[in-house]
């Protein structure tokens, strides 16, 4: 909090050693249209924790499948592996949301709502990176788990359910909790193609009132309060799970 109140004496200062005029009245809560305009800029929020929330889950599940193929002897399972983490990690998370959104419906005559493909595109861009987490998740886990496993006679899915991805989830629940804080941030490209987050509504408001500056200040504010949340409770989940 102390680094909120550091930031809005400093933009307070250049404000006041520029020639520009700073308008902060049409955020003010103290005449009508300030209120106004502050109901609209906070009215996204909703659909920009939603979206995080709905992505990161399929992400999670998505990156799941993808990362356990990847731990058989199945040579063809484990390229799979390779070759959808490095691909979709080399495709800009921007422009993937373009593509579904515009892409599709001329290429495979396939069309979503602004709001299913700002989803489809979040999920996809982080579930190369979940994958690669759950793997190494994995990983971690001493082989004497697996030779344990497979002496009772479990096979590979029976192993990864009853004994493996227990113990695994647990090591890598910081990481996928600290990539909800990443997925918060991306969620501001989805704005491009009319979903109606933080940054949409501040890019609406911006046409009406042309006072980019104070606006777009107050959107890195919403999302710097935000993320800081977020990360305050991820912290207390990582330092529960240190203590057990």
């Amino acid at each position: 909090m102390k680094f909120i109140k550091y930031l809005i004496f400093f933009l307070i200062l250049q404000g006041c050693s520029s020639n520009y005029e700073w308008g902060w009245y049409i955020l003010s809560p103290n005449n009508i249209e300030g209120l106004t305009n502050l109901k609209f800029l906070i009215s996204g929020i909703t659909t920009t924790i939603y979206i995080s929330v709905v992505s990161i889950i399929l992400a999670m599940i998505i990156g799941l499948i993808v990362a356990l193929p990847s731990l058989s002897n199945n040579k063809f399972l484990t390229y799979f592996n390779i070759g959808y983490v490095e691909i979709v990690r080399a495709v800009p998370l921007l422009v993937l949301i373009l593509w579904i959104y515009y892409g599709l419906p001329i290429m495979l005559g396939i069309s979503f709502s602004p709001f299913v493909s700002g989803i489809i595109a979040l999920t996809i861009s982080e579930s190369a990176f979940q994958a690669e987490i759950f793997r190494a998740g994995i990983n971690s886990i001493n082989k004497g788990q697996h030779e344990v496993a497979g002496s009772l006679g479990m096979d590979f899915w029976k192993k990864m359910r009853f004994v493996i991805l227990p113990q695994a989830i647990k090591v890598v629940l910081p990481a996928l909790c600290n990539q909800f804080v990443y997925v918060l941030k991306m969620s501001s490209l989805v704005s491009i193609i009319g979903i109606g987050d933080l940054t949409r509504k501040a890019n609406e408001l911006v046409t009406t009132t042309y006072r980019p500056l104070e606006i777009y200040t107050f959107l890195i504010l919403e999302y710097l309060l935000l993320i800081l949340v977020v990360s305050y409770f991820v912290r207390k989940l990582e330092n529960k799970l240190e203590y057990k």
